[in-house]
């Protein structure tokens, strides 16, 4: 079974917890968050007046943080603090990770496919 585990208990969480679904949707909505700001997790670190390693264990589900610390992220953010756990977010950056996926793809597909046609031997018109 995959699980995560609990910074606070030390002990294994299953995936689909619910402590570990808020840890994700927190996770989420801050990496959605600090790309449309542009802030690289030392950035959103500095400005939330935390270490970047820690941001870093948030994101990755590792640590949960207090009140405190969402407020200072939620600021840092130009958010309220519950939109830290919004699904809409979470919608906008799965939307927005699979067309970039997507793109990449057709992308590599579409240069295969001309790699491919310039070496294929060229049969005249008639």
């Amino acid at each position: 079974m995959t699980a995560l585990q609990s910074a606070e208990a030390g002990r294994f969480l299953p995936i689909n917890h619910p402590v570990t679904d808020l840890r994700k949707l927190l996770a989420t909505n801050m990496k959605f968050h600090r790309g449309r700001l542009g802030f690289s997790q030392e950035k959103l670190a500095q400005k939330a007046d935390t270490a970047a390693n820690y941001i870093a264990s948030i994101e990755a589900c590792r640590r949960f943080p207090s009140v405190e610390v969402l407020e200072k992220i939620a600021e840092a953010l130009n958010i309220d603090t519950p939109e830290l756990f919004s699904m809409e977010s979470v919608q906008i950056y799965s939307i927005n990770r699979l067309q970039e996926e997507m793109t990449g793809e057709i992308t590599r597909i579409i240069a295969d496919y001309m790699a491919k046609k310039s070496f294929l031997p060229q049969k005249p018109l008639e």
